[in-house]
């Protein structure tokens, strides 16, 4: 008996050629592999009736096992009430130690700045700390909307140091604490003009315009 067929004879036996289509030499052989395959037994297997009963009895035998449950348990989603006893005496120094942190946090006064001295314009500013000194800034810019100084102290931010209009008509001023060292600086008018300060002396920044400069010292500020 041949076992491993010509793989025209496969074809043959899968149907995709007929005993005709195959070359004379592979004609015994497909007739061989048809007769075999028409000697089987084709008659369908009959399942008996219990087989299904067998089945189910396992599956629920396995459904009903110990750890089966468990993991069922933990699965199933479920409302957990828990209930505390606690005694009064410990109720009490819970509220005692939540109101002393209330009354340390509401008894914490935030500690501001000492506002700046109103020093009278070209005085030497009054003394902010070991190394910081108030300088009072003023211009006359009538007609201007709004006035700010940027320089050295601020990283030339127009917005970080604006003045407010005082007294006479088109008087603007500020007051600014500086570090000790030299500084220099430059009025921003309406956010887009900038001018030197009329009252101190400028040198040339170098991209065409002239800065104004300033010298802090402990005991003051001056200008150079």
């Amino acid at each position: 008996m041949t076992t491993g067929y010509h793989p025209l004879v496969k074809r043959l036996l899968d149907g995709e050629l007929s005993l005709a289509e195959l070359p004379p030499e592979l004609r015994a052989e497909g007739e061989e592999a048809l007769r075999l395959v028409g000697a089987a037994d084709r008659t369908p297997v009959a399942l008996s009736a219990a087989l299904d009963t067998r089945v189910m009895e396992t599956v629920r035998r396995h459904a009903a096992s110990p750890a089966r449950r468990a993991w069922r348990w933990l699965a199933t989603p479920r409302v957990v009430e828990l209930r505390v006893r606690v005694r009064p005496w410990a109720v009490s120094a819970g509220a005692l130690a939540a109101a002393a942190v209330l009354v340390l946090l509401v008894g914490r006064t935030p500690v501001s700045p000492a506002p700046a001295p109103a020093s009278a314009p070209g005085a030497p500013a009054r003394v902010a700390s070991r190394d910081s000194a108030y300088v009072r800034f003023v211009l006359y810019a009538p007609g201007a909307k709004r006035v700010t100084v940027a320089g050295t102290f601020n990283q030339w931010d127009q917005n970080a140091a604006p003045l407010v209009p005082v007294g006479a008509k088109g008087v603007w001023t500020t007051t600014v604490a500086l570090p000790v060292g030299q500084h220099q600086y430059a009025f921003v008018v309406d956010g887009r003009r900038w001018m030197a300060d009329p009252a101190a002396p400028a040198i040339a920044d170098g991209f065409g315009r002239r800065n104004s400069v300033v010298a802090v010292t402990a005991q003051g500020a001056r200008t150079l």
